[in-house]
Order: structure tokens, then sequence, then C-alpha cells
């Protein structure tokens, strides 16, 4: 038999090695959690939220730091992403915000759980775009307007994916007015898939307007290149 005062110590170290233990696998569940696991607000903070700030710096709505911690600047990204999907902007990241922002940022799932590719989601946005903004236009136009927001990735004036270019603030008026969120013809996914494979009738076009429509002193200062439908498209 043990002393009385070592199997107490005995009981202590016991004690602490399990308290240490059950620590542990609560970090460790922490660290692997994953975004959509839980709904996420101001306050929040782990590696679901550094997950969240990146997507949406990704697609062009700046956080501030990105370091898991959903402070204010977080919040007011999230309600201007929602505000931009046509979902009530509460500043919340719920599974209905988390599921647009992952159908942007390529991870997004069909109905049976299947993954679809970036590329495909690619597609999607762009076509909204253009059905967005060009409906109506001959198919050339169509072409022309995905081929404008192509360029701009290209660029290095603007932000590298479909989806920053689209949601740059201020760059497109379908998005100020939530018809971004339409659902695109077939007209406009084909010319979608055209302007991705890298038709350009515009000849490397970066902006275009509607004269009939703008008085913005800036684009008309724009070198004009052509006109296709209603729309002049410029350097």
């Amino acid at each position: 038999m043990y002393p009385d005062g070592k199997k107490k110590n005995e009981t202590r170290v016991f004690k602490i090695m399990a308290v240490s233990l059950v620590l542990c696998l609560i970090l460790s569940a922490a660290s692997q959690a994953a975004l959509g696991d839980r709904t996420l607000s101001q306050g929040s903070k782990g590696a679901e939220v550094k997950d969240l700030q990146k997507k949406l710096v990704q697609i062009g709505f700046q956080v501030g730091k990105v370091d898991g911690v959903y402070g204010k600047s977080t919040t007011e990204a999230v309600k201007r992403f929602q505000k931009s999907r046509g979902i009530k902007a509460d500043g919340v990241a719920g599974s209905k915000t988390i599921e647009e922002l992952k159908k942007l940022t390529g991870e997004s799932t069909t109905s049976s759980g299947k993954k679809i590719g970036l590329k495909n989601t690619d597609v999607q946005l762009l076509a909204r775009c253009i059905h967005a903004e060009g409906r109506g236009e001959p198919y050339l136009g169509q072409v022309a307007i995905g081929a404008c927001v192509m360029n701009r990735i290209k660029s290095s004036k603007f932000p590298h994916t479909v989806a920053a270019v689209v949601y740059q603030p201020q760059a497109f008026s379908a998005v100020d007015d939530g018809q971004i969120n339409m659902e695109p013809d077939e007209t406009a996914v084909k010319a979608a898939r055209e302007a991705m494979n890298g038709s350009d009738p515009t000849g490397g076009a970066i902006y275009y307007f509607n004269p009939a429509k703008t008085t913005n002193k800036f684009i008309w200062s724009r070198p004009q290149i052509k006109k296709i439908g209603k729309h002049i498209f410029t350097r």
C-alpha cells in the first residue's frame, strides 16, 4: 500500500492529465471545424471565421485583418455580401449565407452532394452577370460583356477571379440593384462559356456603357473601341 500522501499526489496528477486530455480534444476539434458547421456572428472566433474571412476577401469584400476573429469589419463585410445576394443583411453567417458564399468560391455541391468545380461556378456567375447586364442585346453583345469581365481578370488594375471582378464594389449596376441574382437563360450561359474560352469581340475592352443612359464623365473619357448593340466598349 502507498502512503496517503503519495496516493493523493497520484490522484491529483491523474486529474490534471485527464483535464489536459479533454482540453486537447476540444482544441483539436475547434481547429478541424469547417465553415458551415455552425452559425457565425460577431464575437465568434476560430478556423471557420478565418475561412469565412478569406472567402469574403477572395470575392472582393474586405474584412480588414484576416485573423479568425469575427469583429465589426467582418460583420459589415458579411452584411454587404448578404445584400448583394438578396439575403437578409443581418451580419450573421448562417447556413444560407455560407451556402451562397461557397457557390462563389468553388465549393458548391449538387443535390446529390457532388462538388461543383470552380470553373462551372465561374460560368454560372458570369452568365448571371451577362444576363443581368445584357439581356435583350444581340448574342455577340452578350459575349462582349463576358469578354470585358475576362479582360479585367487579366489586367493588373482589377481582381483576378470572376467573382471578385463581378462583385467589386460599384463595378456593375446589376449587382447594386440585385439583378445579378436572376437566373440566366441558355443564351447567357452559352455566351459565358464562349467568353471564358477566349472569344473577345471587343478587341480588348475592359469597360462598356450604354450612351443613351450614361452621363458619367470617366466612362465617356475612355478610348472607345467599337459599338455592339446598345453598348460602346472601351479601354
